[in-house]
């Protein structure tokens, strides 16, 4: 079962990523946003384009914590598969400015 984010900027996001649609993921992220992955700061755009875009990356969130800030997502690209992850995301103004993801 696939479960909605309830965090509409969360939301939008996993809705870019499997829309495959660029121009509104872009527009989620606040001036400067940052990300890790497993714990390692990366460069937002190249992981982005390599993870996501490039790889047809796509999210089916299996749960939600703290009101949709945390996600648990089965994440599936052309690169890695298929695995179980961790999403957490800091939001101001509705802007995402921070993600984090990782094996879960």
């Amino acid at each position: 079962m696939t479960v909605q984010p309830s965090e509409p900027t969360v939301r939008a996001f996993v809705e870019a990523i499997n829309s495959g649609d660029r121009a509104a993921f872009d527009a989620l992220l606040g001036a400067g946003a940052t990300m890790s992955d497993d714990g390692t700061d990366r460069d937002l755009r190249s992981w982005v384009d390599g993870e996501i875009f490039d790889a047809d990356g796509r999210m089916d969130v299996e749960s939600e914590s703290d009101g949709g800030l945390g996600l648990i997502a089965e994440f599936t690209n052309s690169t890695w598969g298929s695995m179980r992850t961790r999403w957490r995301f800091t939001v101001a103004d509705g802007k995402i400015t921070r993600f984090e993801t990782g094996q879960a």
